[in-house]
């Protein structure tokens, strides 16, 4: 099973030129999209044998997620049940038999003007996976919004306490990890350079690979021997961010 997880910051922008072609190259069972900026008369996309699940931000042109799925779920639902939050359309949570699957967008502190938001963000996001992985395995992926250490960001010096490498955002990714979660990318890279999946349009920072890693896939530890690969699909562009792939057996 194959999945992908891509910011795409706009997916109507995205369909008028970038998204299709990935979306074919990449071929996955599933395929997760986070800040989609869409509400429910925008989405209308024709994807052949592909389920579609939808979460519209109530603020029109703001977050949003998706998912495209092959494989029919068990069940679907929308949220993490705190109405804050879930009015943004953040979070679809797919059971797929033997797993859970989770496409989140986490929220931004906004140069840590909303880090209090944040910090009651990771509290409950925690929590809740928590309860998911009590019943089955989790596979969780999307824009977590931190690079969690500093070989994940080009400039780790210069950007600490900025938003996105803050210590406090920095600690709660811990917290979720040490929750019973692994960032597959990194296990399976430990010393891996340069694997970033977002790049601010300014300075040319992604021609000169100026970039931070804040796309991931968090599995549940008990999956970890079913991974066959995980992937950033660096060479994918549109978006600020790039597509990043799990496949597992």
């Amino acid at each position: 099973m194959k999945f992908v997880s891509w910011n795409v910051n706009g997916l109507r922008a995205r369909l008028k030129k970038d998204f299709m072609p990935a979306f074919k190259t990449l071929d996955a069972d599933i395929f997760a999209v986070q800040e989609i900026k869409m509400q429910p008369a925008d989405a209308i996309i024709d994807l052949d044998g592909y389920k579609q699940f939808w979460n519209y931000g109530e603020r029109k042109g703001y977050s949003g997620t998706a998912i495209f799925s092959r494989i029919e779920p068990n069940n679907f639902t929308c949220g993490i049940g705190i109405d804050e939050f879930d009015s943004e359309g953040r979070v679809i949570t797919l059971e797929l038999g033997e797993i859970f699957f989770v496409n989140v967008y986490v929220p931004n502190s906004h140069n840590l003007e909303w880090l209090e938001r944040r910090m009651n963000w990771e509290d409950a996001f925690r929590e809740y996976l928590r309860g998911l992985d009590a019943i089955k395995p989790v596979v969780v992926c999307g824009d977590f919004n931190v690079a969690h250490q500093p070989i994940d960001l080009k400039n780790p010096a210069s950007n600490h306490h900025n938003a996105g490498f803050s210590d406090e955002e920095r600690g709660k990714f811990t917290e979720l990890l040490n929750a019973g979660f692994v960032d597959i990318f990194r296990r399976r890279n430990p010393d891996l350079t340069g694997a970033y999946t977002w790049w601010s349009y300014l300075r040319k920072a992604r021609l000169t690979n100026a970039g931070w890693r804040i796309d991931y896939f968090l599995i549940s530890e008990r999956l970890i021997d079913k991974v066959i690969d995980a992937t950033i699909e660096s060479n994918i562009f549109g978006s600020d961010h790039c597509p990043v792939t799990l496949s597992i057996n």
